[in-house]
Parts: C-alpha cells; sequence; structure tokens
C-alpha cells in the first residue's frame, strides 16, 4: 500500500541527573566535592534509506522514543550518553511540526538531520565548589529531551510529472520510455500510486519520469482519486499534459486541458507557471483535422504540442528529446528549506507559572516549561537576543519571584543550561 502522509510522536531523550558525591580516600583528608556529570540524553534523527519507498511503516508504529543520559557518578565520572533513536524515511520527504506546520527538515539529501535534541545532562556538585561553598550538597537535575508531534509527508523527486486525466494514456507512455510497469487497463483509475520511471537518453543521460494517478474536476478539493498524490508534482521541474486528443471518452480535449490547468492552480499557484509540454495521445483514433485544431488551441495559449500514440511509441522520441533539453536550463529538484521557530510574543507569556528553587545559601534555580521553549529560540550571541530575554524575565514577572524568593545581588541564578549572576 502507498502511504505518503503519516503522523508520529517523538521523544528526544532526557539527560541524566548530576552527583552529590564527596572524594573519599585513604589518608586523604577534607576530599572535597567529586560529582559526576549527567549524559547528554539521546537525539531524535532522521535519514534517507533508498530501499524505502513509502511511510507505510509508520502506520503502525507511531510513537518513537531515544534513551535517556545515564547519571553521573562519583569519582567524577560522568554518565553515557543516551543512544539516539534512528528514523529511516524515503528520499524525498518532508518532516513538519503537526500543530503548526512548520518544516524541520526536507529529507531529500544524504544528511542526517536531527529533529529533536536530547536534555543536556545535570552538572555534579563539583561544579558548584567556590572558595565560599566547599561542600555543595546539591547538583542540577538533567533537562528533558524536547517532544514533537510531527508530520511526515513524501513528495516525490521527480525531473518530470505526467499529469491529466483518467485513461487519456500516461501509465502507457510511462511504460514505453522507461523500465517502470505500471497497471494498464482500459478503466478509470488503473493506477491507484504514483510510479516513477528512469527515461535513458544515452550514455550518461537520463531523467526521472513520475505518472501521477489520474485527476478530474475538483481534485483540489479531494474529489477522485488523484488529489491525494498533487503534492507529488509539486518538486518537479517540469510537467507533461497528457489529453486525449480523440475524445475517446466523450470529453472535450480542450475542456479537459483547461480543467486540468486549473486543478493544479488552484492546489498550488506556483504550477501555474512550471514549464509545460503537452502530448496530445491517441492521434490514430481521430483525424488530421482534430489533431491540428487542437494543437492550434494549445500553442495559442503558449504551449508546445507533441501528437504521440504512446502504445506503439509513435512520435514519443520527439518529445523525449525536448523535455530533455528544457531539463538542462532549469534549475534542480525543488528542495524545502528549514522554517525557523516562531518568537513568542511578549503578550503570550503573561500570567505564566514558575517555580523558584533555593539550591544554596546564594543559588537560586528557576523552572517553567514555557521558558525552557523560549530558551530554544533565543541567541544569547546577538545583542537583540539578550535584549528580548532580558524582556521576557522582567515582563513575565521572573525577576519579581526571584525577588520574593529572597535573591540578592550577585547570587546566582540557574536557568536550565544557563546561569547568570542576579544584577539590581
Amino acid at each position: 500500500m502507498f502511504i505518503d502522509v503519516a503522523k508520529i510522536l517523538v521523544r528526544a531523550g532526557s539527560g541524566g541527573n548530576g552527583a552529590v558525591a564527596f572524594h573519599r580516600e585513604k589518608f586523604v583528608a577534607s576530599g572535597g566535592p567529586d560529582g559526576g556529570d549527567g549524559g547528554r540524553g539521546g537525539d531524535i534523527v532522521f535519514e534517507v534509506d533508498t530501499n524505502l519507498s513509502t511511510l507505510a511503516d509508520f502506520r503502525y508504529k507511531r510513537k518513537y522514543v531515544a534513551k535517556n543520559g545515564e547519571p553521573g557518578r562519583g569519582a567524577r565520572c560522568n554518565g553515557k550518553k543516551g543512544e539516539d533513536c534512528i528514523i529511516r524515511v524515503p528520499d524525498g520527504t518532508l518532516v513538519k511540526e503537526a500543530s503548526t506546520g512548520r518544516i524541520l527538515a526536507d529529507l531529500s539529501d544524504k544528511e542526517r538531520h536531527v529533529i529533536a535534541r536530547g536534555g543536556k545532562g545535570g552538572w555534579g556538585n563539583c561544579h558548584f565548589a567556590t572558595p565560599t561553598r566547599q561542600t555543595p550538597r546539591f547538583a542540577k537535575p538533567g533537562l528533558p529531551g524536547e517532544e514533537l508531534e510531527l508530520q511526515l509527508e513524501l513528495k516525490l523527486l521527480a525531473d518530470v510529472g505526467l499529469v491529466g486525466f483518467p485513461n487519456v494514456g500516461k501509465s502507457t507512455l510511462i511504460s514505453v520510455v522507461s523500465e517502470a510497469k505500471p497497471n494498464i487497463a482500459n478503466y478509470h483509475f488503473t493506477t491507484l500510486t504514483p510510479v516513477l520511471g528512469v527515461v535513458h537518453m544515452g550514455e550518461g543521460s537520463s531523467f526521472v519520469m513520475a505518472d501521477i494517478p489520474g485527476l478530474i474536476e475538483g481534485a483540489w478539493e479531494g474529489a477522485g482519486l488523484g488529489h491525494q498524490f498533487l503534492r507529488h508534482v509539486e518538486r518537479c521541474r517540469m510537467l507533461v499534459h497528457v489529453v486525449d486528443v480523440s475524445g475517446s471518452e466523450g470529453r472535450d480535449p480542450k475542456e479537459d486541458f483547461r480543467v486540468i490547468n486549473e486543478e493544479l492552480k488552484k492546489f498550488n499557484p506556483e504550477l501555474a507557471t512550471r514549464p509545460m509540454l503537452v502530448a496530445g495521445n491517441k492521434c490514430d483514433l481521430t483525424d488530421d483535422e482534430t489533431v491540428e485544431e487542437f494543437a492550434k488551441f494549445v500553442r495559442d495559449q503558449g504551449y508546445e504540442f507533441f501528437p504521440i500514440m504512446a502504445a506503439i511509441r509513435y512520435q514519443v522520441d520527439p518529445l523525449l528529446k525536448r523535455i530533455q533539453g528544457m531539463l538542462s536550463q532549469l534549475p534542480p529538484v525543488k528542495r524545502y528549506e528549514a522554517e525557523p521557530a516562531p518568537v513568542m510574543p511578549l503578550e503570550d507569556l503573561t500570567n505564566r507559572e514558575v517555580k523558584i528553587t533555593r539550591l544554596d545559601s546564594d543559588v537560586y534555580s528557576v523552572e517553567a516549561d514555557w521558558l525552557l521553549q523560549i530558551l530554544k529560540t533565543v541567541n544569547f550571541d546577538d545583542t537583540e537576543g539578550l535584549q528580548y530575554f532580558d524582556r521576557v524575565l522582567l515582563e513575565t514577572g521572573v525577576i519579581d519571584a526571584l525577588r520574593k524568593a529572597g535573591v540578592q545581588e550577585g547570587d546566582t541564578v540557574s536557568l536550565y543550561n544557563l546561569e547568570f549572576d542576579f544584577v539590581e
């Protein structure tokens, strides 16, 4: 079964807790703190597997969890990093945040993409030793790993997409120009899934052609079957519109041409500007005058027309040569860029709960789930980012909460993986 959309839940591993320990050794008095750090949690990593062609595996397993980091131990022994969770997907898969639709990664290359990062391990008590605090009896807990609900969408990587009404000869065309073996029969919706075929044009020259299941009027709104696969056209560098010029189905070829173009435009306006050739199939079932009249109609709209008989490969080679020539002038297959996380407006952060914990006489810990999300989006190497974060702490009441908890100027404030000295 061809599955090209799936929704899954992923959770990266939590960091291990830092250890509270003190050095114990014969003849060594007051060895001091030596608690080790916790290990970092495992990441959720996506990578391409060229042996996969659908997202069917995600119908049976919808939750993926990476391993937690191990806690620290005495003698300054750090915990082991949690094992990453590797998720393998077909080439051309888009990973999106389910709630917002934000693109996190485009799996159309050989790179591995970390989608959810494991939490950092907590510091052991050896980090908190100072001349005035020589026996710290506290350590930092590990941070939780990122948890996301993801929408996976497969958009096939093809140079050329064949579009048109059902039963116009798209499957026949791809079967005679490549090694693809689609189902071919004289009834509608014979093709139930997109079919890819490699068209060889001589030594060192080839391109990938995709047969998209037949479209009908209203496909962009969900009518018929082809609407499920319109997303696969979006990556194609160019389109070949196959039309039954004989009208053997009782339809007007001109109206067919108009309807399909309109469906592509409604689904994605960018498709209306995609380079397109028109292949008039089944020329043997009508007269030359009808073919020429349709050819003039197409050319008047700015498209090149190629009359063919796909079943016997008549005049197919000129069409392929023109496709090859156009592809040499076109940019590569479309790749989608990851979208940055939106900055949360300050007005949406008011009246949020904050937990202040006094770890020692001059060390305070701040915990808040919403604040952890803010930390992930702030670039602390940028002046504007620091100013934004200062405003968040001030306007959301975090600074006031610290004052109520008794923090004094110069005390240390620990905010997850960030530490700073409190300044009035």
